[in-house]
């Protein structure tokens, strides 16, 4: 009959207690939906599937002191926590612009702001890099406080489709924007040892940086192509074998968190940007605007120390941070993704 109603289909519940893949998580990837399970996830200090735990958001908050009226940039936009908490303060008459290159997170950002109630009346979100950010000071005029969060998003490491982590099958890409550029399985394909071994170095300060690049270019000189995280992953295991038994395991860990770690900083010209961001930053800045930015390992901290130091020095800043600020420890331990974050600022004069 034509007005029989259709079978109802039961959405797939989880298999056991707890869901095995990223996709089965409808739970986390729905925070709006399922809030109790998300705030048990993040009691247990994880970070739930899908969502992003902003770091040092009272540390940033307190540095910025932004007032109502004032114009800002949050030139990292990610999940979009940092740019919640910034917009609260903006209001009224205040305008936040929002910058990320991630063109599958941006857009779920932008909805999810817009459903708290931050439409484009005090908020303009723009898909680019933040080293193009004295284009946004042309169109909003000189700011008055800038945030950089250099770290890559939680929502980007558990999606096994994105390739950023080696504990999950995955294409070897580590791109921060999909749409654009080549993945890192490209890169391994043609780049020599030697400057595989220097990439590991200067990138992610890898100490097993020689033996390491002479295990993947004696695969790809055979014609083997490094398609997935779990190749690379095995590649550096069977690179490091002669390590003793109860050093090989943490050694492997740490090795593949570096190397990931530096393939992603080449992918995606992490230093080369960061560098243009500091470069053109003081021009976007009104007189006595701040800057806070967020890094998480040291070939960021030093680019960002240095541009500080040089520019406080040059009279063009007139406070910085004399030494980082570090996330407290209850953050740490609710949060193990915020120990390496450092927190460093400045005013301009």
């Amino acid at each position: 009959m034509d007005d029989q109603k259709p079978e109802r289909v039961r959405r797939e519940r989880y298999k056991g207690t707890h869901p095995k893949t990223y996709k089965e998580k409808y739970k986390e990837l729905q925070p709006e939906s399922y809030s109790d399970d998300v705030a048990k996830v993040i009691q247990q200090g994880r970070t739930p599937a899908g969502m992003h735990r902003s770091i040092c958001v009272n540390e940033v908050l307190e540095f910025l002191s932004i007032t109502p009226g004032e114009i800002g940039l949050d030139a990292t936009l990610g999940y979009g926590g940092h740019s919640l908490e910034m917009l609260k303060c903006l209001i009224p008459n205040g305008h936040l612009y929002a910058i990320d290159v991630d063109a599958i997170e941006l857009p779920r950002t932008k909805d999810r702001l817009a459903a708290l109630g931050f439409g484009e009346d005090v908020l303009t979100i723009k898909k680019m890099n933040f080293s193009g950010i004295d284009q946004i000071a042309a169109e909003a005029g000189p700011l008055n406080f800038v945030l950089a969060d250099l770290g890559v998003s939680s929502m980007q490491i558990d999606n096994p489709e994105r390739g950023f982590s080696f504990k999950i099958e995955g294409p070897l890409d580590l791109r921060l924007n999909p749409k654009s550029g080549y993945p890192a399985s490209t890169l391994l394909k043609t780049i020599s040892q030697q400057k595989l071994e220097a990439l590991f170095i200067e990138n992610a300060d890898e100490p097993y940086a020689s033996y390491i690049a002479n295990a993947i270019v004696s695969q790809t000189s055979k014609g083997i192509v490094i398609t997935t995280t779990t190749q690379f992953q095995e590649i550096i295991e069977g690179a490091l074998f002669f390590l003793t038994k109860d050093a090989r395991k943490d050694a492997i860990k740490k090795s593949c968190q570096r190397c990931f770690q530096a393939l992603r900083i080449a992918v995606n010209d992490e230093f080369g940007v960061l560098d243009k961001f500091l470069e053109k930053l003081p021009s976007a800045l009104a007189s006595g605007g701040r800057v806070a930015i967020l890094s998480f390992h040291s070939g960021e901290d030093r680019r960002v120390k240095k541009s500080f130091q040089f520019l406080f020095r040059e009279g063009i800043y007139s406070e910085i941070a004399s030494a980082p600020i570090r996330p407290s420890a209850e953050e740490c331990n609710s949060n193990p993704r915020a120990k390496s974050a450092k927190l460093r600022w400045a005013i301009k004069a």
